[in-house]
């Protein structure tokens, strides 16, 4: 009689929680996905919020710069497995009140040409990191523990130490130090503000760098239909390896858990500890429980009736829109959100996936989706903050919104049990955190050995955005995590194929 119980259990179906259960399906371990929702996919689910017939909005995660740089969904290849992932002309763009807007251009020497003064700078910040970025991404998306492959090349080495060099001097000079007008420091501030927190740290920096790099390189794509579709190939490779799904099953203690070799949590660094307390060290647990929570977003969609009527065509060619202002206001609107403020302008991001996907519009209607930057738990709608962000550089933008939603960042988790008080990143976010994550251990994923309850050992890792390299929708967290569970507990050490054509 075959053993029913799972090799391996998942705990929550985010895009990481995924990655983790692929890699483990592919090598014939048996797997089960414990969700919590009714529907699978995390952060990067996309749903009919009853707001119009027919529209339907991506829930958190829209567009996906990593879905083609991250070396977990290049080798699981999403194009091959009918993700169609589309390009606006433009990655981003910047609007101004008092200037022609900042659009960052697949082209480099595009997006210089434009920024006139500055443009030898941004291209000589950028150039350096394209002729590897191979090289950049796997620094950015690493252990912090090694040294990737692909930096010890010899392209990849200098590519490596410029971006180094370029983070410590973006944090240590800001915009106004690295460029002479208002343009292309707010174009660098829009993208470091991806990263929660203070502007002119080593971890916005570092972020702003890297995704800068990639609308240079893949550009920014939006998924024909939405993020369900990058969910939706994870699961079919899941289920086509044997793996299976229990969905509407929240989990708070291991007990609710079957038998297994293997446990894996999709779920804050905090939530991990309490499902695990009773077989865990109370050290480890503290070491979790200290991760913390910086700073959150609220989440508004709406539905339109037409295109946003920027002032600046251009911005209309970008699939990401960030509405923030200069450099200074932006890093006052997240210096205030860090002091737990509530800015009175606060960082909008901003995408209408029609610029790239026309068969979102439905019936003259079209999703818009943003979210705000603010205090961690705040409660406010922001729904005017925004409406009022984007009327700055869209005049008459009120006469086109026809329905909206606002989730408070207080109400984030009721959708995402990560997003706790609205952190989407799944825990603080420093240049210590991104190291020391969730805790300072040289193994950045497992937990140790723990007893189950029919009395055999079993391991216990995070596969979270709380763990190493952070957030993000590319998977790294979750394949990494898998990883090293299949080394110290299955003895599986060959790599592990992702490609659709290898078994599936």
């Amino acid at each position: 009689m075959s053993d029913p119980h799972p090799d391996v259990v998942v705990i929550g179906s985010g895009p990481n929680g995924l990655a983790a259960a692929v890699t483990a399906a592919r090598v014939g371990l048996r797997v089960v996905v414990y969700e919590a929702q009714p529907t699978l996919g995390g952060g990067a689910r996309t749903a009919d919020l009853g707001l119009a017939d027919g529209i339907v909005h991506d829930l958190c995660s829209a567009v996906h710069p990593l879905a083609v740089a991250s070396p977990f969904f290049s080798a699981f290849d999403l194009p091959s497995r009918g993700v169609d992932l589309l390009l606006p002309e433009a990655s981003y763009a910047h609007p101004l009140e008092d200037e022609p807007s900042a659009v960052a251009w697949h082209s480099l020497d595009r997006t210089a040409a434009e920024l006139g003064v500055d443009g030898s700078r941004w291209r000589d910040l950028f150039l350096p990191l394209l002729e590897a970025p191979e090289a950049v991404v796997a620094l950015g998306l690493g252990s912090k523990r090694s040294v990737p492959r692909e930096v010890l090349k010899a392209r990849g080495a200098a590519a490596a130490a410029r971006f180094v060099g370029s983070v410590a001097k973006v944090a240590r000079a800001g915009g106004a130090g690295l460029f002479s007008k208002a343009r292309a420091r707010a174009l660098l501030g829009g993208v470091a503000a991806h990263s929660p927190g203070r502007l002119g740290t080593l971890s916005s920096a570092g972020v702003g760098l890297m995704l800068a790099m990639t609308g240079h390189r893949d550009g920014w794509p939006i998924p024909r239909g939405g993020s369900q579709t990058i969910v939706d190939a994870l699961v079919a490779d899941i289920e086509a390896h044997g793996g299976s799904f229990v969905t509407g099953a929240h989990i708070s203690d291991s007990s609710q858990l079957p038998p297994a070799r293997a446990y894996l949590c999709d779920t804050t660094a905090e939530a991990a500890a309490g499902i695990f307390a009773e077989h865990l060290p109370g050290s480890v647990t503290r070491s979790l429980r200290s991760l913390g929570h910086h700073s959150g977003v609220a989440k508004v969609d709406l539905v339109l009736s037409g295109p946003v009527p920027w002032r600046d065509p251009n911005v209309g060619l970008a699939g990401t829109v960030h509405l923030g202002g200069t450099w200074s206001e932006i890093a006052a609107s997240q210096h205030a959100v860090s002091q737990g403020v509530m800015p009175p302008l606060p960082l909008v991001l901003a995408s209408d996936p029609t610029v790239a996907d026309p068969s979102r519009e439905t019936s003259g209607l079209r999703p818009l989706w943003t979210y705000a930057h603010v205090p961690l738990g705040c409660s406010v709608d922001v729904t005017e903050h925004v409406v009022r962000q984007i009327e700055r550089f869209a005049p008459g933008f009120r006469d086109v919104v026809v329905a909206s939603r606002c989730v408070p960042a207080s109400r984030m988790s009721e959708h995402n049990a990560n997003y706790v008080g609205g952190d989407i990143a799944a825990g603080s976010v420093n240049a210590y955190r991104l190291v020391a994550r969730p805790r300072p251990a040289w193994d950045p994923y497992s937990f140790g050995l723990v007893r189950t309850v029919d009395g055999t050992t079993a391991r216990v890792a995070l596969c979270s955005a709380a763990a190493v390299p952070g957030p993000g929708v590319h998977g790294i967290c979750g394949y990494e995590a898998m990883r090293t569970v299949l080394r110290k507990t299955f003895g599986i050490n060959e790599p592990v194929s992702l490609s659709p054509r290898s078994g599936g």
